[in-house]
């Protein structure tokens, strides 16, 4: 139950990321980042003002959007590798402050975090994501973004604010993956800065790139198998335990040569009909 519930929690962090970087096309190498700032928000409301379960998660994710909405002004101006070096020193930045504060327990981390997360809580926390994500995507907010992913330069020309769609982008998926991190504080009851550093925020984005950018179901797939593989690899057998990190990497990689899309890859329909309506001569 507990594997099970991890499974949905990084389906949250999954598809928070595939927001950014799926559907806006934008490369973020920091998101574990808003992931910590909502664990350790929430965990802090929760043991030093006292605030219900729900109340911490909730103001926690609250607090990593206004973080992403902060380092979004700035860096949102970038494109492409300059982004993600600057989300990437983002992320440092935070960690270490983190681990110099005496509020967040230093290197020591947070303890005596009480255990309120379970696989329905979780459960309810990934359907109201990929609920309002859905209505996002659909909206006219939802067609900016991806006109945004497409060709940045074409949606300036039809009047879209690029960079305004992008932090607002930013914003939504750092309050999605600091509700992720809330769900994971209450649930191993002990967070500490290195829990949500670069190496946590590059298997998020493997997640999105193994089960499909641009695909919320993808998202949760590669999220699902990127979560049971360490843990089918480590009881299989005690002789290749200590190999299985390594297998882990190479069956992403061979993944990687055979579905260059990911598993489920962003839906084709779109491609699709304007072939239809040039056969048809009604381009």
């Amino acid at each position: 139950m507990q594997i099970l519930t991890v499974i949905i929690i990084n389906s949250i962090l999954a598809v928070s990321l595939n927001l950014i970087s799926g559907y806006t096309g934008q490369l973020s190498l920091g998101h574990a980042t808003f992931m910590g700032l909502g664990a350790y928000a929430a965990t802090l409301f929760t043991l030093k003002l006292q605030t219900p379960f729900l109340v911490s998660i909730v103001l926690g994710a609250v607090v990593a959007a206004f973080f992403g909405f902060v380092i979004g002004v700035p860096t949102l101006r970038l494109r492409g590798d300059y982004l993600a070096i600057a989300t990437l020193g983002f992320g440092e930045i935070t960690k270490n402050v983190l681990l110099n504060l005496k509020i967040t327990g230093g290197p020591m981390g947070l303890r005596g975090i009480p255990k309120v997360t379970n696989v329905y809580v979780a459960a309810a926390a990934l359907i109201f994501v990929i609920f309002s994500l859905g209505r996002i995507i659909n909206s006219r907010v939802g067609k900016s973004f991806i006109a945004i992913r497409e060709d940045e330069l074409a949606a300036e020309a039809m009047g879209i604010n690029t960079t305004r769609f992008k932090i607002l982008a930013f914003i939504i998926g750092a309050f999605y993956a600091g509700l992720a991190g809330g769900l994971y504080a209450f649930l191993f009851r002990y967070i500490n800065p290195k829990d949500f550093g670069f190496m946590r925020s590059i298997e998020i984005l493997c997640m999105v790139v193994l089960g499909g950018m641009g695909n919320t179901y993808g998202a949760v797939l590669g999220a699902t198998i990127i979560t049971i593989l360490p843990e089918f690899l480590r009881s299989v057998s005690p002789a290749i335990a200590q190999y299985r990190m390594v297998l882990y990497g190479l069956l992403l990689v061979i993944m990687m040569i055979v579905k260059p899309r990911g598993i489920i890859g962003e839906s084709s329909l779109s491609n699709k009909k304007p072939k239809k309506l040039l056969e048809k001569g009604g381009a």
